[in-house]
């Protein structure tokens, strides 16, 4: 049923989104800077013609043909030219004509930076003209235009209208491309061997539904590879029974000394073997996912250690809620107390409440911890003593084992130099 409703409505690709977005963007900025260009006038001053000047020299009054902006004042004296104005005797011929007086009851200043002169009797640029009024002058200077006009207004709103618009379906895309893809990369985190798999976005672009399968795939096999190294695992240690069994018959002919050495070590492989079974198996199966109180959980470990006469002190903290399987983290925590006892002579277990995290310690007594050799530690079948001493070293799986539990109830675990010598920190999410 739900092939057939695939079939019906196929998904659509990323790319043909990204596509007709931007296919969308460039229609939309095409037609924002059709409409501005042949709706607005251009940012140049329109010339003013010298007829229009004349009459507000005459009048008093301001031009009112084309967009300049203009000063008008009465002074004493006239502008003078400097090294910014030169005269134009030209246009103050032309404009001394146009009022009907001397030439010399006119000035006209134009910039001197080479100024092109308007076409016919127009004005165009920057002037300063006057003409005489009795003992006076009636001055004319153009005004300095605003870095931005009102073309210039009318073309940035325009740009944002058209952004504003733009945003509203890119903003949906964005989402629609990057809500399933955070969905499955959270889910892709937790694709570990005994870890349950998130549902997976079944929604989205074709790209996001076929890397879900795919994720759902590797989260498969990564299952059963572990289920056969599980199921490997097991049929050696079956098969290794029988032969030490048959080694522990032989070594009871041997004198005293010989035989305990032998059935030391012979306790030592059948001990390895537990060790390494119970890793594999705790690595592959699935985990409970109960609520439980990490304080009582801690509590009640401590106290079945200091009933085997095991030095270890416990300073409680807040309350912390958190979901998991009390059988494993009892592992966890155990495996650590007893690294602290072995390698610093006590535990001291405490813990901390961060937003949403709650923090163990465990410390000890010891000489401390090499920063370099840490994330190694970790590793399966390293141990902390480089000894072969069993009473010393174990197995080097115990760090390993405590890691894998961490991680697949969403936390972490690290090793660090605390304030009385080593210091084994894990990390939980609260419930």
């Amino acid at each position: 049923m739900s092939s057939s409703a695939d079939r019906a409505a196929p998904a659509r690709s990323i790319a043909q989104s990204i596509f007709a977005l931007v296919i969308a963007s460039v229609l939309v900025a095409t037609a924002v800077f059709f409409v501005v260009t042949f709706n607005g006038p251009p940012p140049r001053d329109a010339p003013q013609s010298l007829s229009s000047i004349a009459r507000t020299l005459r009048t008093g009054r301001l031009p009112r043909d084309g967009d300049r902006r203009w000063r008008l004042s009465i002074a004493t004296t006239p502008p003078v030219a400097d090294e910014r104005w030169h005269a134009d005797p030209r246009l103050a011929a032309a404009l001394a004509g146009e009022l009907g007086v001397a030439r010399a009851d006119v000035v006209v200043l134009t910039r001197a930076e080479g100024q092109a002169p308007g076409p016919g009797d127009a004005l165009f640029g920057d002037y300063r003209l006057a003409s005489r009024i009795g003992d006076r002058w009636r001055r004319l200077d153009s005004v300095e235009p605003p870095l931005l006009r009102r073309w210039h207004w009318v073309t940035l709103a325009s740009m944002l209208v058209a952004i504003l618009l733009l945003a509203i379906p890119a903003w949906w895309l964005a989402g629609a491309i990057s809500q399933p893809l955070r969905r499955l990369a959270a889910a892709a985190d937790q694709a570990r061997a005994g870890a349950h798999l998130p549902a997976l976005p079944d929604s989205g672009s074709r790209e996001v539904r076929e890397l879900a399968r795919a994720v759902a795939t590797m989260h498969a096999r990564l299952a059963g590879h572990a289920e056969g190294r599980t199921t490997m695992l097991a049929a050696i240690a079956h098969d290794l029974g029988t032969p030490l069994a048959r080694l522990a018959f032989w070594i009871e002919q041997l004198p005293d000394q010989a035989r305990n050495r032998a059935a030391a070590d012979i306790d030592e492989m059948r001990a390895m073997i537990r060790t390494a079974l119970a890793f594999a198996r705790d690595d592959s199966e699935a985990q409970a996912q109960d609520r439980l109180d990490l304080g009582s959980l801690l509590d009640s470990l401590a106290d079945d250690m200091q009933v085997a006469g095991m030095p270890v002190t416990l300073d409680p903290g807040p309350r912390a809620v958190i979901r998991g399987d009390s059988a494993a983290l009892r592992r966890l925590f155990g495996n650590l107390i007893d690294n602290a006892i072995r390698y610093g002579g006590s535990a001291a277990i405490g813990w901390r409440v961060d937003p949403g995290m709650v923090e163990v310690t465990i410390d000890d007594r010891g000489a401390g911890i090499d920063a370099a050799t840490v994330e190694r530690l970790f590793e399966p079948f390293v141990r902390g003593d480089p000894s072969r001493n069993r009473a010393t070293g174990g197995t080097g799986l115990g760090l390993a084992i405590v890691r894998a539990i961490a991680a697949r109830h969403g936390g972490g675990a690290t090793l660090e130099n605390g304030p009385t010598g080593g210091r084994a920190r894990v990390t939980l999410p609260l419930a």
